[in-house]
């Protein structure tokens, strides 16, 4: 079973914004499948629940808003039991070039208060992550700045990004080796 978690604000206001990135890249995994997310009550998060091959695979957007992220992954993990090395989160990152792609087996939160609020509710547990870089705040506050849109200058990159991080969920819900995986796009994206 492989849990695929994107993480975003929900609503329209946040739609197309630099924290939203998990979730753009969730939704074009669930376009490219012909998938539909459905609202879970319990959970607080738009889900998919499918078959792909032999795989279970349940994929996340979490509604509770970015800061609290782990309250719905926690309970979305514990309900499926899912082994920590079938979880991955899909996030933007602050700390990397624009469109850049970046895979971790495991880590720290590096600032995100998303990844901060799951390893918060679930602390023992080593998960992967897909970065996707969003450039450094060029505002004086950095959450104007996340929850800005991107520039013009800036889509075609990070449409790029985002059918690169689809392309290596892809290969994770094939069980490819992750370390083959995260060699092949994060020496793409150098």
């Amino acid at each position: 079973m492989k849990l695929i978690i994107g993480l975003g604000n929900p609503g329209e206001k946040y739609k197309n914004t630099r924290h939203n990135l998990g979730f753009m890249v969730v939704d074009e995994l669930a376009n490219q499948l012909n998938l539909k997310f459905k609202y879970n009550i319990n959970f607080k998060a738009d889900i998919i629940e499918t078959l792909i091959g032999d795989e279970k695979v349940i994929i996340v957007k979490p509604l509770t808003y970015m800061n609290l992220s782990g309250e719905a992954v926690s309970k979305i993990f514990n309900y499926y039991k899912v082994d920590e090395e079938d979880m991955i989160v899909v996030v933007d990152d602050l700390a990397l070039d624009v469109g850049r792609v970046r895979l971790r087996e495991f880590g720290s939160d590096g600032g995100h208060n998303g990844l901060k609020n799951i390893d918060k509710h679930l602390p023992d547990i080593k998960y992967k992550r897909i970065r996707i870089g969003i450039g450094e705040s060029t505002l004086p506050h950095v959450d104007h700045y996340v929850l800005g849109t991107f520039a013009k200058s800036e889509e075609k990159t990070i449409k790029e990004a985002i059918l690169d991080s689809v392309d290596a969920l892809k290969y994770f819900i094939e069980n490819k080796p992750y370390l083959d995986i995260m060699t092949q796009y994060n020496t793409q994206n150098k």
